[in-house]
């Protein structure tokens, strides 16, 4: 969670004088107010609504909060002369994408700089993860010539004065002697080229995610037009964290300009889009959900009040952009919300029920004890996951709990030859398979921390997806409950990790053997097969290089995994 702090007069231009009420509505939004003092406004905006912070945003999301706001709706200007952002291939491989604007019209104060500067940083610290999934830069449009390119050079072939330095540098020189280029070092670690945006004149804008030029990279009270790029490895990311930061520029009176983006590799498009996205849904399965009945006007109303439109539909009509996934079933069309460009949250129709219980008020729920008497016990399942658990944090291991999504890219990076995907449609991550194993997560961890203190012990318990044998397995998919258990060390062996599970076994109650078998993911004679009652469950042994090496671990890692299906027979 963030807090985000803002200034009060401002805030009340916008929204009106800050009382009591108005305190307890905005907490109510779902953004507790921290603190009131006679000059700002503290609140906590939570993870998964990014769009409120900066001032602007917050306001116009209380003004609809409140009853009296519209549903935003933002004016995109085609893109003139030269507006264009090249993407080389040379970029690929250390940061391949970006999204870009341009902005005319601004009239900045020091306040609404601030105002910039601050968004751009918990931006940054938040969806971007420290700059590691994004990087955001804004530039004054007279400092630069159209169009620009985003491409990767050799750190000692890029030079230029970067901000809060007092001489130029090469790439290598600012990782290791800018303040920036420390904190953010690890981020192009090992690369052996580095991003940089560069304009006609060959003025190297800046090189993310590190820092930008002085030169070009510095916005003043007097700059009326910015160019905006936003880089990073998710494309679908870099849109919404784009259409964030226009839509509190929309507020301040910027004229907001479309880029032609051209990729030879993914193909070319316009940035940005701020067209709202559509969701189907069923009131039926709202009214279901929060236990009380709603009419449609009610509905509309109550996502109006949250910032999000409302249409009912002919159902014969154009369909969604994100497919009829949830078609009515009465004869009077289909229900649809049109969430705004901003918004990063709402991928399903739960969501939007979350987001009607807001509006609706969570005071205004009756509590009823249903008329049913039970008693109670633990699963046994899950029972007997927290003993593993305990027993497993007693030696030293921490739990991991990572996404059942996951890519392609990274299962191949140790199944290399594995094909039978089970995919997901419409997803709206670059996460688009269920994961078949838990060592490529736990493997993704370790590389994701190579940072961190070592040794490093992790494990994790739960499922994966594999494709039925069964034919009236009604699915097509079984979940598979499984353990797996990583260590890595510059010492970590086989028998090291072997001597963790005998303990585990042991205090399970059950016996297990090893019989030598050859994987080409684990290194040859370091891999035994996992056996209870007969039964092949699972295997343990020391990775192998070539596995070390596509996820850039660098050191030693022994790895262990098996299916539980024994203990819950």
């Amino acid at each position: 969670m963030t807090i985000l702090t803002v200034n009060k007069k401002e805030l009340e231009k916008k929204v009106g004088k800050i009382t009591k009420v108005l305190e307890d509505k905005i907490t109510m939004m779902g953004t507790p107010v921290e603190e009131v003092t006679e000059d700002e406004l503290s609140v906590e905006i939570f993870p998964n609504r990014p769009d409120l912070l900066s001032l602007g945003n917050l306001a116009r999301a209380i003004n609809q909060f409140s009853g009296g706001g519209k549903i935003a709706n933002f004016k995109i200007n085609k893109p003139e002369k030269d507006y264009v952002v090249t993407i080389d291939s040379s970029v690929k491989a250390v940061r391949p994408y970006t999204v870009c604007a341009i902005v005319k019209g601004l009239r900045f104060t020091n306040e609404k700089i601030k105002e910039m500067i601050d968004i751009q940083e918990k931006l940054h610290n938040s969806i971007g993860r420290k700059r590691k999934k994004l990087a955001i830069g804004i530039y004054p449009l007279n400092k630069i010539s159209l169009p620009i390119r985003f491409i990767a050079k050799k750190p000692g072939e890029i030079k230029f004065l970067p901000l809060e330095a007092r001489q130029e540098m090469t790439g290598t020189q600012i990782l290791r002697g800018h303040p920036a280029g420390r904190e953010y070092a690890h981020l192009l670690d090992g690369k052996e080229v580095f991003p940089i945006f560069i304009d006609a004149n060959n003025k190297i804008l800046s090189m993310p995610p590190i820092i930008n030029s002085a030169e070009t990279g510095r916005i003043d009270e007097k700059t009326r037009e910015v160019f905006i790029e936003c880089s990073g490895h998710n494309l679908a990311y870099l849109k919404k964290c784009m259409n964030i930061i226009l839509a509190t520029i929309d507020d301040m009176g910027g004229k907001i300009y479309e880029m032609n983006i051209k990729d030879s590799k993914e193909g070319n498009f316009v940035s940005p889009d701020m067209s709202c996205e559509e969701l189907n849904f069923e009131i039926k399965n709202i009214e279901k959900t929060l236990g009380i009945k709603l009419g449609e006007k009610e509905i509309k109303n109550y996502l109006g009040r949250m910032g999000i439109g409302y249409e009912n539909r002919a159902r014969n009509s154009v369909p969604s952009k994100l497919g009829n996934r949830f078609p009515s079933s009465s004869g009077k069309g289909k229900s649809i919300a049109l969430i705004p460009a901003y918004r990063t949250d709402i991928l399903h129709w739960v969501d939007l029920t979350e987001e009607i219980a807001i509006a609706y008020g969570y005071e205004n729920f009756k509590p009823e004890i249903p008329d049913i008497s039970t008693i109670a016990f633990e699963d046994p399942v899950g029972k007997t996951k927290r003993i593993i658990g305990n027993i497993l944090a007693g030696l030293g291991f921490l739990e991991a709990s990572s996404f059942h999504l996951v890519t392609k890219k990274n299962i191949k990076k140790m199944h290399f030859d594995y094909n039978n995907f089970i995919e997901v449609e419409d997803s709206k991550t670059g996460r688009d398979v269920l994961r078949m194993d838990m060592l490529t997560n736990l493997l993704q961890v370790l590389s994701e921390n190579s940072d961190a203190g070592y040794p490093q012990k992790i494990f994790e318990m739960g499922q994966v997806f594999l494709r039925s044998d069964l034919e009236n397995s009604g699915t097509g998919v079984d979940e598979v409950e499984r353990l797996a258990m990583v260590l890595i060390n510059e010492k970590a062996n086989f028998t090291e990790l072997k001597q963790a599970i005998d303990y585990l076994f042991k205090m399970l109650g059950k016996e297990y053997t090893l019989e030598n078998v050859e994987n080409s993911n684990y290194i040859l004679g370091r891999c035994g097969k996992v056996i209870v009652d007969g039964k092949d469950v699972g295997f343990i042994g020391e990775v192998a290089p070539r596995v070390l090496k596509n996820w850039k671990i660098k050191m030693p890692t022994v790895a262990m995994e098996i299916d539980l299906g024994f203990l819950f027979q």
